[in-house]
Parts: structure tokens; C-alpha cells; sequence
């Protein structure tokens, strides 16, 4: 696998721009060989007993339907490599951008924000996001009271958090909201009178692209580690 941080190393990777010319192999039947051996066999058949034209239509019409698959072959890898440099020309434009994963840690960067979602299956009159520090300790209780069923999504910043567009009338007990770090939300919500735990979708940076041998992109977000492309569920 390789990693890949701009457009040019994305290029490299996958030698677009500078095709190579695959050289015949000395044991390859071409469509000139065949004929020639074609001709020698009818130069060389029983006088008496010659073969049907039938016969010689057939392994014809056979060698053309090998060489139509062939073809088609060479014209489905072709299109899937073009498939697979779009897909890393895409990716590598992401990194230095943030996408939202499903996740319940993030980094909190000095001057940013933390964005992230929960899936509400019901309405509740009772929704808390707890935020725990790297040693585990919660520093953040943060009440968002009634909320309807369906995505919540908030925006957190270290001193207010944001819900469904809306501000909360809280802030951080800390004068200057809690510092730069990795946090890990958790999500509770009073549904049919139960205390649930919701699955939480965070914001990351993408700092690399991994592409794998078979052309799978890998995203390489801060703070998180590797997360497959197709897991991301909005681009920032």
C-alpha cells in the first residue's frame, strides 16, 4: 500500500500520464499466426479427403469471438482504471478537509470546531451529550433538553455547542472553554422511558489517502486512525 497526500503522488501511483507499451510475448497466437497456420493445415490436407468449409468457417468464426473477448477484456480494464484514478484524484483533493464518520472521539483544534450527529429513533423530552478527556475524566455535561425524532446534529467548540442550528443558553464552566485534545462523546437520550446510549457521528481532518493493492481508498483522519471511503458519511 502507499500513502498519498497531493494530486501528483496520486498521479505517480497510478502511472497515468506515461502508459507503457505492453511488448507481445513471443508465445501469443496472433490473428496473423493463426491464418498462417490455417493455410499450411489446408495447404497440407487429404486431397481425397478434404476438410468441409464448414469446418474451416467455424475455427474462423471461433478465433474472431476470441479475439472480440479479448478485446472487450483489454476495454473493461481500461475503463476500471480510469474508474480508480478519478476515485484517488477525488480523494487526494480531500486531504487537508474534515469529513464526519461514524465515530465517538475527535480532536478539538485551537480555533475550530467539532462537528457531529446522533440518530434520534423517537422524540425525547431528555438528550445529554457527555464529553469525556483523554484520561477519561467527563469535563462536559451539556443538556439539549425536548428533541424530535431524527438526526441531531450539533456543533461544539469548546466553550458553546450549537444544536440543529440552533445555540444553546449554555457554556463551559471553564473560563476559556476546555483546551486542544481528543474528546469522546457520548450521546444519551431518555427513549420509551430508557436511558439510551445513541451512535454518534464525528468530524476529522484527513491528513493521508491510502491507496491498497486492489485500488480501495483508505482515509487517514486525526485523532481517529484509518476509515475506509465508503464509511464516511459527509464531506465537510
Amino acid at each position: 500500500m502507499s500513502s498519498i497526500s497531493d494530486v501528483g503522488s496520486v498521479l505517480d501511483h497510478l502511472n497515468i500520464g506515461s502508459k507503457n507499451t505492453d511488448k507481445p510475448k513471443s508465445n501469443e497466437l496472433g490473428q496473423a499466426e493463426f491464418l498462417e497456420l490455417l493455410m499450411v493445415k489446408m495447404q497440407n490436407q487429404d486431397p481425397l479427403s478434404p476438410q468441409d468449409d464448414t469446418a474451416f468457417i467455424a475455427e474462423l468464426a471461433q478465433f474472431s469471438e476470441l479475439e472480440e473477448i479479448e478485446k472487450l477484456n483489454s476495454n473493461f480494464s481500461n475503463f476500471s482504471s480510469a474508474m480508480m484514478s478519478n476515485q484517488a484524484l477525488q480523494a487526494s483533493a480531500l486531504v487537508g478537509r474534515s469529513v464526519t464518520v461514524p465515530t465517538n472521539s475527535a480532536t478539538l483544534q485551537l480555533g475550530n470546531v467539532v462537528s457531529g450527529s446522533a440518530e434520534l429513533p423517537a422524540s425525547t423530552s431528555d438528550m445529554t451529550i457527555n464529553i469525556y478527556g483523554e484520561t477519561g475524566a467527563l469535563v462536559e455535561s451539556i443538556p439539549l433538553g425536548y428533541q424530535s425524532a431524527g438526526e441531531v446534529v450539533f456543533r461544539w467548540d469548546g466553550m458553546f455547542l450549537e444544536a440543529n442550528g440552533e445555540m444553546l443558553d449554555w457554556q463551559s464552566s471553564q473560563p476559556e472553554g476546555v483546551p486542544a485534545g481528543v474528546y469522546r462523546f457520548e450521546v444519551m437520550a431518555s427513549v420509551d422511558g430508557e436511558p439510551t446510549q445513541l451512535d454518534t457521528a464525528l468530524s476529522a481532518n484527513v491528513n493521508s489517502v491510502t491507496i491498497g493493492s486492489g485500488g480501495q481508498l483508505t482515509l487517514n483522519l486525526a485523532g481517529i486512525g484509518p476509515v475506509a471511503m465508503s464509511d464516511v458519511k459527509q464531506f465537510n
